[in-house]
């Protein structure tokens, strides 16, 4: 059977401790409950602002209203806008972007041995209709990759750390849907240790440590996409985990960049917007911004 580990709560006044998945009597939400659900609303909300694509619709709208009465202004939003989307939509600043992020931490020839592998969720899709069963997301790299490095006997024990964010539809937490594609794989379930709790990387670092700290382990292997290691594994160390970062779903590689400027032809052609650089120049720059925040924090 799989072991679920799960963070006790406290109540402020230390009269009652129970496990958070345990029914309780309605009642309203204290204003201290609402804080960190509000932050990790605000959280996801308010950098879309900041991404090329949301300033760029953000840019329109005050075309639309402005473009009667102030049409100089208007004029300004919609080069503002188009300025936004050819930049970062080319694969030149898209792929430099997002190496600056992926080449950090890259892995060594031989990956030393640990006492656990630590995967962080975001991994997957739950089984609703029709999927027939857990899929496998973009960066669902990181679940192969962990059973790829058990089966090295890098490590005995495979640690899942990831929840369900409620607005974002229910079903299971992230680290059961992993531990399903785990299981189906091969991998034996009394190895894998699931973290159903954790909203987001640093709640991933707190409640892994609590799990490493009960268990006695000193030494993991941390497994992540290759562009959000950086900010994972200095949050990681900054709980104090003794972490080695085994990178995967790397976006760009080597050859990668080699084409980019292969021949003339190539060099024009990924001047031109495209969706997928797109969305790898707005990956690149969620890490940024959330590093940023998480300083803000105090939390790298």
């Amino acid at each position: 059977m799989w072991e679920v580990w799960e963070v006790w709560e406290v109540w402020e006044d230390g009269e009652e401790i129970f496990p958070p998945t345990l029914p309780r009597l309605p009642h309203l939400p204290s204003p201290q409950s609402l804080i960190p659900n509000m932050f990790l609303y605000l959280s996801k909300l308010l950098p879309l602002f900041f991404y090329p694509l949301g300033l760029a619709c953000v840019s329109l709208i005050v075309a639309l209203v402005t473009l009667w009465k102030r049409p100089r202004i208007a004029a300004i939003a919609i080069t503002l806008a188009l300025t936004l989307l050819l930049f970062c939509s080319n694969a030149w600043i898209a792929k430099s972007l997002v190496r600056s992020l992926e080449w950090q931490n890259l892995t060594p020839a031989q990956i030393p041995n640990a006492e656990a592998i630590v995967v962080l969720g975001g991994a997957t899709k739950s089984a609703f209709p029709p999927r027939p069963t857990v899929d496998l997301s973009e960066s669902g790299d990181r679940v192969i990759y962990a059973a790829q490095l058990y089966r090295q006997k890098k490590a005995p024990v495979i640690i899942l750390s990831g929840g369900r964010i409620d607005w974002r539809g229910s079903g299971s937490p992230e680290s059961a849907d992993m531990a399903t594609i785990l299981t189906s794989i091969g991998i034996p379930s009394q190895v894998i240790i699931q973290e159903p709790l954790s909203l987001n990387t640093y709640e991933n670092a707190v409640n892994v440590r609590k799990i490493l700290e009960a268990r006695g382990i000193k030494k993991v292997l941390l497994v992540t996409s290759a562009m959000h290691m950086p900010r994972s594994l200095k949050i990681f160390q900054r709980q104090g985990i003794n972490v080695i970062p085994a990178p995967t779903d790397f976006l760009v590689s080597e050859g990668e960049l080699q084409e980019l400027g292969s021949t003339p032809k190539a060099a024009i052609l990924n001047l031109l917007p495209d969706t997928d650089n797109l969305h790898q120049f707005t990956t690149g720059l969620k890490e940024y911004i959330g590093s940023f925040v998480y300083w803000l924090r105090g939390w790298l």
